[in-house]
């Protein structure tokens, strides 16, 4: 059922029915050769050398200024702007004038797509123009772009309403053109963790989305059926379980940059469908992966903005290392005064109340230890910072801690008050795995929707040998949020997960 028409879709419509009635295809299939931009124009033009005076390019009318047999235009491309000058007798240099009389100054429309020819000039006023000496519409609009005004530098009336800017990306990348930088910028952020790991030889690889159980953290899964196979399968929640399973198949270092989906709460800081990059190396611990994490993202955050320092809201984040380190302990200590390291399930139950957290009968240990430091930590670590040597309980995948029995050799980076990746020394004992996913299981039963999956296919890899491993798992939206100064992970994901909209 298609919607009601404005006046403003009425009258384009029109329009589009009058081109075709002057034998002119709006959407014509030929292709459009272009050879310069907008920024590259911008950058490199001098008057003095008579340069770019056969120019092609292309893009979207974002304003129009008629002036009689002469007019001016704003043209955007994929790079920026530039100023068009639009004189009729070059046009139209015969007696048929249809195409500036007509076309140009009645039917086209600003964000209307075309392609235009000409020669590049400055004009009195000193900025630089492409005079056009010939122009073919590539696109005919049907729905007019949100109105935007500048005066003195500043935007006003823009697509600014966080809601619509999300469910119609393609109309805030148009209207709010600095929004590319962030896309790009993330782009350039995975291209550079890509790069320190291929320069290390690791290997990038692909494991399953859907999987018959799901593993690799606690997390809540999306369920679906497969009709063919008749069972049940799982969107991955992580993919660590595989990407193991590949170390025991004799690779030394792989790394995936992953599409997770978790069946949680949304947020700011929280999106069901989220991308993260996990490596594992062979024959290495969390003490060289904690060195390993400081290193790249020191130089993502120097290949992004060619310094350490990156603004952050009101914060300056410098990501310099070494970073600071806490045991999970210590940070409770260190914020709360309390001491719970010691502590037992129900003593720890009751310490948690008095902080004004909510505990529950389903919350084991672990799950109690982890809202106590997210309720009363997290939040305070602005500068890059590791938590190291986590409970047991909470880490049914990582390593027994060399020499403090109850803990495991784990460590999560805290910046900007946010978990920004996660890392073990790899459990690789499988006896002792077989019995933290039994103590999973138990948690389930109690009510823990969390609780992993009991894998036997991936014990079963891991009785063929699982050499001693790191592991890591770093959330590229968080990451991005944080290098993009971004106050909400929807401003990083081209298409956040939004409720159904009423068309």
């Amino acid at each position: 059922m298609s919607h009601e028409l404005s006046e403003q879709e009425v009258i384009r419509r029109n329009s589009l029915n009058e081109i075709i009635k002057l034998g002119i295809n709006p959407y014509p299939p030929e292709l459009f050769e272009v050879n310069v931009s907008a920024a590259n124009i911008h950058k490199n033009f001098e008057r003095e050398k008579g340069d770019y005076q056969n120019i092609s390019i292309a893009g979207r009318i974002m304003t129009r200024r008629i002036m009689g047999n002469a007019s001016f235009a704003e043209l955007q491309d994929s790079t920026g702007k530039i100023q068009l000058y639009f004189k009729r007798d070059d046009i139209c240099p015969g007696e048929d004038k249809t195409m500036y009389n007509t076309v140009f100054k009645k039917y086209l429309d600003i964000g209307d797509i075309i392609g235009i020819k000409g020669f590049v000039f400055i004009t009195q006023t000193g900025e630089i123009t492409i005079h056009v000496t010939e122009y073919k519409l590539l696109c005919k609009t049907l729905r007019p772009l949100p109105v935007v005004k500048e005066k003195e530098g500043e935007v006003f009336d823009a697509f600014s309403n966080p809601e619509q800017r999300y469910r119609q990306r393609y109309l805030d990348l148009i209207v709010n053109h600095q929004v590319k930088d962030t896309f790009i910028k993330r782009t350039q952020l995975t291209n550079s963790m890509r790069s320190y790991l291929n320069q290390k030889g690791y290997l990038e690889v692909e494991t399953p989305i859907l999987q018959p159980l799901y593993g690799g953290a606690m997390a809540r899964p999306f369920k679906t059926h497969h009709n063919t196979l008749d069972m049940t399968l799982y969107l991955r929640i992580a993919n660590e379980l595989y990407l193991k399973r590949l170390i025991v198949g004799g690779f030394d270092g792989v790394y995936e940059f992953a599409k997770d989906f978790r069946n949680e709460g949304m947020s700011r800081f929280h999106n069901p469908e989220f991308t993260q990059m996990e490596l594992y190396v062979a024959y290495k611990d969390y003490n060289w992966m904690m060195d390993t994490v400081e290193e790249m993202v020191e130089r993502v955050a120097m290949d992004l903005h060619g310094t350490t320092k990156v603004q952050v809201g009101d914060n300056i984040i410098d990501f310099q290392r070494p970073w600071k380190r806490y045991s999970m302990y210590e940070a409770i200590l260190h914020f709360t005064g309390i001491d719970i390291s010691e502590m037992d399930e129900k003593t720890m139950a009751e310490a948690a109340t008095n902080l004004g957290i909510q505990v529950d009968a389903t919350m084991g240990r672990g799950k109690i230890i982890d809202e106590i430091f997210g309720e009363t930590c997290e939040a305070k670590l602005i500068q890059p910072t590791f938590i190291t040597d986590y409970p047991v309980e909470m880490s049914p995948l990582a390593k027994k801690h060399r020499t403090m029995p109850g803990l495991v050799e784990r460590f999560e980076g805290i910046c900007n008050g946010k978990e920004i990746c996660n890392a073990f020394s790899e459990l690789n004992d499988p006896i002792e795995q077989r019995r933290r996913f039994e103590e999973q299981l138990e948690l389930g039963i109690r009510g823990d929707e969390e609780a992993m999956m009991l894998d036997e296919d991936f014990l079963r890899a891991i009785e063929f040998g699982l050499p001693p491993t790191a592991g890591v798992g770093i959330g590229i939206d968080r990451l991005s949020m944080i290098m993009t100064n971004s106050a909400s992970i929807q401003d990083v994901l081209f298409f956040p997960q939004m409720r159904a909209e009423n068309l």
